[in-house]
Formats: structure tokens, C-alpha cells, sequence
């Protein structure tokens, strides 16, 4: 392995994946607690967010996936970042959107639910927030 610093300036990708894995934590936690929580717990509100946050984090994990893959590939490409954050969010858009309207089921046998909905626009406009305040590019790339 070379002794170059974070192969010729991903650090903006390394960051991306780091904040995918502090987002991944509450994904699998929520996940994990779901069952006992909606077995054991009333509130209407509670079932909602525990049935609907995964998609939160879906949303933001796809902006930032799509963003990561996209700024790699403009390396090779020449794409400016502006143009690779935007089409990392249309194409994560387009693929959960017609995920939760039932259109496609590739990330499984989905049901349709408003709130599911809702909180992937939410995820979605949470993982623009992230990558609009940080910018992320490739040093050295357009």
C-alpha cells in the first residue's frame, strides 16, 4: 500500500462513509428493537416511527451512496461535483419514491404506506443537507 495520503485526495468519500456508518447504527438498533417495541407498546405515534425511520435512514444512506460512487466515478468521467450531487439525488429519489409507490419491490416485498413516503422525503432532504453543507469532492478532480 502506498504512503500517499488517503489515495489521491477521497477524503471527502471517507467522510461520506463514516457518516453512513453513524447512520447505520440507529438503522440496525431500530430495527433490532422493533418486534418487542411494537408487541409491547400502544402508542400509535411510537409504531409509526419505528415502522417508518428505516426508511429515514434509506434516504440519507442513498444520497450519500449514490454521492460517494458518483464523485469516484468523476475521476474518470470529468463531472463537475454539483452534477454528481444532484444526480445522486434524483436517482435515489426515483428509486425510493417508485420503491414506496409500489412500482418496483428490488429492496424487498414493500407495502405501501404514507408515512413510509414522508419519511423517505425527509431522509432524502436530510442526505442533501449533508452533502450541500460539505461539498465532498475528489482533490485533484473537476
Amino acid at each position: 500500500m502506498s504512503n500517499r495520503k488517503l489515495t489521491d485526495g477521497m477524503e471527502d468519500i471517507v467522510k461520506l462513509a463514516r457518516i453512513q456508518l453513524l447512520i447505520l447504527v440507529p438503522f440496525v438498533f431500530l430495527k433490532l428493537i422493533r418486534p418487542a417495541v411494537l408487541e409491547n407498546s400502544s402508542s400509535e405515534a411510537l409504531k409509526i416511527f419505528l415502522l417508518s425511520a428505516p426508511n429515514m435512514f434509506e434516504g440519507v444512506m442513498g444520497v450519500l451512496i449514490l454521492t460517494g460512487i458518483g464523485l469516484y466515478l468523476s475521476q474518470y468521467l470529468k463531472l463537475k461535483p454539483t452534477l454528481v450531487y444532484i444526480s445522486a439525488i434524483i436517482l435515489t429519489g426515483v428509486y425510493v419514491l417508485t420503491q414506496e409507490f409500489k412500482i418496483h419491490n428490488l429492496g424487498g416485498n414493500n407495502v405501501y404506506d404514507p408515512n413510509d413516503v414522508i419519511f423517505s422525503i425527509i431522509g432524502i432532504l436530510i442526505g442533501v443537507t449533508i452533502v450541500f453543507r460539505l461539498k465532498p469532492k475528489l482533490r485533484g478532480s473537476v
